[in-house]
């Protein structure tokens, strides 16, 4: 099958909609499948990298950090996968490469399946001052825009319902986004580990709280240093492990001095997508906030890595933690510092938990990803004939 993938983002920031894309790429290469990308190059050059098409753009980080807008739609490099002709338009996001989406697909006559990753309604803050305004637009805009869409992919119920109540009724089927599990099954030695903890300064004998992800506001990472504040008083070797980047970032540093706790964080900034794994393989606990995220491939990532986790509640943690068995959920700072004292307290059950976080992150293993989002090609591809 010819798979044409668009997206905004594929090589120039990490964040879950490219860990997801580029997941979805390499299973369906696997699968013996012709898959290309066409997406937005980092600078004002279009150029083409074996199976990668980029199309020159300009930075739109006033918008959003990462953020890039194409210069031109005409491209003689659109034209080249034109002439291939896709079986299959498969886009991952809504703006600027969705219009690469329409307009092969005009040409081609190819069906347009669409992943719709991002809730944004938690962001619509950076662009919008009136946060009512902004959620309007978002119910607005993505209704219009998806009406060409033939199928549409969403990682979870949370994502499914919130489509479903801006009015949209096509087809939507919920597919988790897959990982490389593989990566995952890189386990450091003891002596490894060591060294990359006093590299970073934490005792050895140190419990390890981690949260890893883009550092924004949504993510609510204050409210989780916080917390830690309030734990130190009972928990004094803890110590909270702040891995990523992002516009955020600087707050929370301030933040952590503010609250007295600046040498009991420690934020590690910008890591490789490639060594994600062993600063999860340092923790002991994962730990989040937020209720932005449409599947949070962290949290999945996590487990994958053996960890227990701490997280809000929220809709899109539903097959992700069971309660009690491979971690907890909070809605209040007491609940979460009821969970933190009970989990670093009981070996026996984190030792348990670890075991369940495995099992369950292998339901998420990229190529079982690959054949669901398959089905749904070979389901248009049959209406679309």
């Amino acid at each position: 099958m010819k798979i044409l993938i668009t997206t905004d983002l594929f090589t120039v920031t990490t964040n879950g909609v490219v860990t997801s894309t580029k997941n979805l790429y390499s299973a369906l290469c696997l699968r013996g499948h012709d898959v290309r990308i066409l997406t937005l190059s980092a600078d004002r050059k279009s150029k083409k990298e074996e199976s990668i098409y980029y199309v020159k753009s300009a930075s739109l980080e006033v918008v959003y950090p990462g953020v890039r807008v194409a210069l031109s739609y005409k491209n003689k490099l659109i034209d080249e996968l034109i002439e291939w002709k896709p079986d299959v338009i498969h886009s991952q996001c809504e703006f600027f490469s969705y219009q690469f989406a329409l307009q092969v697909a005009k040409k081609t006559h190819a069906p347009i399946v669409h992943t719709y990753h991002t809730m944004y309604e938690e962001y619509v803050g950076y662009v919008f001052p009136a946060k009512k305004i902004g959620k309007w637009a978002v119910k607005i805009f993505i209704k219009n825009r998806l009406k060409k869409a033939a199928a549409i992919i969403v990682p979870t119920t949370k994502v499914k319902g919130a489509l479903e109540n801006f009015g949209i009724n096509k087809q939507i089927s919920v597919i988790p986004s897959g990982i490389n599990l593989d990566q995952h099954k890189n386990l450091l030695s003891d002596g490894q580990k060591l060294a990359k903890k006093t590299q970073l300064g934490i005792d050895k004998d140190k419990f390890v709280m981690i949260n890893l992800g883009r550092m924004g506001d949504e993510k609510r990472v204050d409210e989780l240093l916080e917390f830690y504040a309030k734990a130190l008083k009972t928990l004094p070797n803890i110590t909270f492990l702040v891995v990523g980047d992002g516009p955020a970032k600087e707050g929370l540093e301030k933040l952590s001095e503010k609250l007295g706790i600046n040498k009991k964080v420690v934020f590690t900034g910008k890591v490789l997508p490639s060594e994600v794994h062993t600063y999860y393989q340092l923790g002991d606990l994962f730990v989040s906030a937020s209720t932005s995220e449409t599947q949070g491939l962290t949290y999945v990532e996590a487990m994958a890595n053996g960890l227990p986790l701490l997280c809000r509640k929220d809709d899109c943690l539903s097959d992700v933690i069971v309660e009690g068995v491979n971690g907890y959920t909070y809605q209040t700072e007491e609940q979460f510092l009821q969970r933190l004292t009970q989990i670093y307290s009981d070996g026996n059950w984190c030792n348990s938990a670890k075991e369940q976080s495995l099992n369950i992150s292998k339901k998420y293993d990229r190529n079982n990803f690959a054949l669901a989002v398959e089905e749904i090609y070979l389901s248009v591809l049959k209406s679309n004939k």
